[in-house]
């Protein structure tokens, strides 16, 4: 199969593109690079099946050729990125995906939205469904991210309803591997990065707020078997397992012999105070649900990192 995926020079773009390469696919991948790393697909670039256009997806998108699937992932996904660039953000959920809608129509290839845990905002239902509407501030600063994933939501719908085209929407919740940026301002990366320099951990007011974290392989798997099934509602990927950002700071403070301490900071606006997701749809449409256990998905990601920090002391 053929198939275009837009962020692809992204943390969960570049490993959905190794996962179709791996499986003798061709996969055309798109990205502007203003949060994606070209080292992320740097060892994809001299495969025959694999072609990169540095573009970004506000502007037109022209793909020559037959495209089966389109995977749009194109997004400032990180609290660091899309506070600096709030406009492009709401850009690439408007703009940026219809023009990749319009990549599926005329192509009659089907299309993948990657949305977010976010459309819930600061949830007042627990954990949260997909049948949940969500308790999201429309004019906060999230606003621009958060509503730019919800309007993305409601083209894929109008232009599957108007256009007839077979569309799925994934709901990512925090989702944690190799190729994440260190600076991105996620937990997982940020605890990562501060014990690596020896800085004592940042937790955002008394670190009661929680999270459940997925590992990159079992949110890719639960991407490909989404884009194979005929559900066109929102599909939460994630997982269940919730635990307190206190605690999870404690886990990496382990990890790193407890020598990092833990500093306190007043909390972001608007940042949720419980995050869960209800799996139950995609365990029973998909038959899917996580795999990899935190302790594991932890050691594979910062032995990665760690391997990076070694590769610049070298260079």
């Amino acid at each position: 199969m053929r198939y275009v995926i837009s962020g692809a020079a992204g943390f969960i773009g570049s490993h959905l593109c190794d996962r179709f390469i791996q499986s003798g696919h061709e996969v055309i991948a798109i990205d502007n690079l203003i949060t994606g790393h070209r080292e992320n697909i740097e060892h994809l670039l001299d495969n025959a099946g694999f072609e990169f256009i540095e573009h970004d997806v506000c502007r037109a998108v022209n793909i020559s050729g037959p495209v089966d699937k389109v995977f749009h992932l194109a997004s400032l996904a990180s609290p660091v990125e899309y506070l600096n660039h709030p406009i492009e953000t709401l850009e690439s959920g408007s703009t940026g995906t219809r023009n990749m809608l319009e990549v599926a129509r005329r192509h009659g290839a089907s299309f993948l939205l990657t949305s977010t845990s976010e459309c819930y905002g600061d949830p007042l239902e627990h954990p949260q469904p997909e049948s949940y509407w969500g308790n999201v501030n429309p004019v906060g600063l999230r606003s621009c991210y958060d509503e730019s994933k919800r309007y993305a939501e409601a083209l894929t719908m109008a232009y599957h309803r108007v256009y007839e085209i077979r569309t799925n929407i994934a709901r990512v919740f925090n989702t944690y591997g190799p190729r994440m940026a260190l600076n991105d301002g996620r937990v997982v990366p940020a605890f990562i990065d501060q014990a690596l320099r020896g800085a004592n951990l940042t937790v955002f007011g008394d670190g009661s707020q929680t999270r459940s974290f997925c590992y990159i392989s079992d949110l890719v798997e639960g991407l490909v078997r989404l884009s194979e099934s005929e559900e066109r509602y929102p599909v939460n990927l994630g997982n269940p397992s919730e635990l307190s950002i206190l605690d999870f700071a404690n886990q990496i403070r382990v990890r790193f012999g407890d020598k990092p301490g833990i500093v306190f900071k007043p909390l972001p606006s608007d940042d949720p105070k419980v995050r869960r997701p209800d799996i139950r749809k995609a365990k029973r449409i998909l038959g899917w649900e996580p795999r990899v256990e935190l302790e594991e998905g932890l050691t594979l990601t910062i032995d990665y990192f760690k391997s990076l920090a070694v590769a610049d002391l070298i260079h």
